[in-house]
């Protein structure tokens, strides 16, 4: 089957109905045996140190594999270096096709984008919807995975991370990836509930240093809310919209304020204690963080990655230090 790359989150269910498997070329770069490589291998080919891991990560998966089809680089809505990234591929003769999420979010422009995918790929809208149907079953399901993670505190901030995230291209066959969930929800319901000191939400791109998980977890805490891999889901506003809805409610290709009032209602829902916020080196989403900072009712703390790793002592430290601040916070309010 035809292997469909692309390089942030796209309406995934065209590709499924045209039979082919979408890769999201960011798992397959975080997942690399040795992922900073990839990075040290686009800067030989000329990338500029001060560009951003990710794209560097994305164009030296490509140069590795080499066995896809198709890229699909979104141009408006994500990282404003894919433009630049196409045109290196082009050069080396990679066939791409450019998608954009509109600025202004209008439902009428969103449209004329899935349709122009749907016609580039050969399928229509009632094929497209039964596939949407079938993935709305694996994404709420995915949902409860995420309720068991703040209600009932049996599932790890990495498991939550892991399964959202993935559901970008479903592992490229979401009945396998479907039967996989299954298996671990029937274990996880097993498990024992697990008391949680503090509450932490994750916002921003995921991380580039995944240890992050493990390590709050060591310090009695839990991420229970990872904001853009929930979004990666589609599940928000719930099944049995049509997939142009879908694409115009997902938060994290438009404005800040449609992500900060997700993440406003999930703080209450979660009863979260504080916010990570994480932002990718070199990306213009760091300048958000001052938006950030001034209109979230709970502690901020700010963390920058580069290249992909375990996370660094100043980094440890940090973190530490704010769970320590959150602790004295709640012992003050009780």
């Amino acid at each position: 089957m035809e292997k469909i790359g692309f390089t942030t989150t796209i309406p995934v269910e065209v590709i499924f109905a045209a039979g082919k498997v979408p890769v999201d070329l960011n798992n397959i770069f975080i997942n690399h045996p040795v992922p900073d490589q990839l990075v040290i291998r686009a800067e030989r080919r000329g990338f500029p140190r001060n560009s951003c891991a990710w794209i560097k990560g994305i164009y030296s998966t490509l140069v590795e594999q080499g066995d896809f089809n198709y890229i699909i680089g979104v141009i408006e809505g994500d990282c404003s270096n894919t433009v630049a990234l196409l045109e290196v591929l082009e050069m080396e003769g990679v066939k791409y096709y450019p998608f954009s999420y509109p600025a202004d979010r209008s439902e009428s422009r969103i449209k004329e984008e899935i349709d122009r995918l749907m016609e580039f790929f050969g399928v229509d809208y009632p094929k497209v919807m039964r596939v949407k149907r079938d993935l709305d079953r694996v994404r709420e399901k995915v949902s409860r995975l995420d309720r068991l993670t703040y209600e009932g505190s049996k599932v790890t901030g990495f498991e939550n991370h892991l399964w959202q995230v993935s559901c970008s291209d479903f592992e490229g066959d979401y009945l396998f990836f479907e039967r996989k969930l299954d298996k671990l929800l029937d274990e996880i319901e097993e498990r024992p509930e697990k008391p949680m000191g503090i509450r932490l939400g994750y916002i921003g791109v995921p991380p580039i240093f995944p240890d992050i998980y493990t390590f709050v977890e060591g310090l009695d805490a839990r991420v229970v809310f990872n904001e853009v891999q929930r979004q990666f889901t589609m599940a928000p506003g719930g099944p049995g919209r049509d997939i142009y809805r879908v694409y115009k409610e997902y938060t994290y290709p438009y404005s800040l304020e449609g992500r900060l009032e997700d993440i406003e209602r999930e703080i209450e829902v979660r009863g979260i204690d504080g916010i990570i916020h994480y932002t990718q080196a070199f990306c213009f989403r760091g300048i958000e963080d001052i938006v950030v900072k001034e209109r979230l009712p709970v502690p901020v703390l700010t963390l920058e990655g580069d290249r992909p790793g375990e996370m660094d002592a100043r980094t440890k430290l940090r973190i530490e230090s704010f769970i320590e601040m959150l602790m004295d916070i709640k012992q003050v309010k009780r």
